[in-house]
């Protein structure tokens, strides 16, 4: 098919559209995407690798939303 992705989609549950959104800020100030630092981050859980992936520097995204 034409537009159909390589990759199956993957949902992650349980997190509230606030936080998601301050994610993809947080992932661009960082010149990078949420499924890359997703990723990285499953790596680094799983041992295959040992360097943890970098973080952006405190930004409006830092702050918990109101629950």
């Amino acid at each position: 098919m034409a537009n159909a992705h390589k990759h199956k989609l993957r949902g992650i549950r349980g997190i509230d559209d606030a936080t998601w959104d301050a994610f993809d800020e947080a992932t661009k100030a960082a010149s990078t995407d949420r499924s890359a630092v997703v990723r990285a981050w499953v790596d680094y859980f799983l041992h295959r690798t040992n360097e943890l992936p970098e973080r952006p520097p405190a930004g409006p995204w830092s702050t918990r939303p109101p629950e």
